[in-house]
């Protein structure tokens, strides 16, 4: 065994494909409801779309279109968006029209249940991070969650 310490390289999520049934419903959902950056809308042919959506202050971004994914619209599920004030965030959302649950915590205090199983209504009693949630669909049934994070645990 070599004791020759070798780079690791930094691996950074970019991009998500999230299929839609309508692109424009879609497109306006993300850029107009919920206020996400249009970095991109690119139609090279009838065939081919790419619309390229980023969340404020996100790093990551998220791609819609035609011909990218082969994955059933609405079948992406637990995207998390971290958001440092949840009910802030939460008040946003309701105030652009957006269908959201109300604020919740996890029955076993660690995280989310998939679906709406094991919510307990109210922020997380000792409004510890990673431990208050809240969550919306987009127009097809693609799944997001809210997540509060005050303070990151080391390394994050």
């Amino acid at each position: 065994m070599s004791n020759i310490a070798l780079d690791r390289q930094n691996l950074k999520l970019e991009v998500l494909v999230l299929p839609v049934a309508d692109i424009d419903r879609a497109k306006h959902f993300y850029h107009e409801k919920l206020g996400w950056r249009l970095d991109a809308d690119y139609v090279p042919s009838k065939d081919f779309r790419v619309v390229h959506l980023t969340p404020p202050g996100s790093e990551c971004s998220i791609i819609i279109g035609k011909g990218i994914t082969m994955t059933v619209p609405g079948s992406v599920q637990g995207l998390h968006l971290v958001v440092f004030d949840i009910k802030a965030a939460h008040a946003e959302l309701v105030a652009r029209g957006v269908e959201v649950s109300e604020v919740f915590h996890d029955v076993g205090g660690i995280f989310h249940h998939a679906g709406t199983e094991g919510r307990v209504s109210g922020l997380d009693p000792q409004r510890r991070s990673y431990a208050s949630f809240a969550s919306f669909n987009d127009p097809d049934g693609n799944g997001w969650v809210l997540q509060e994070v005050k303070v990151r645990r080391p390394g994050r």
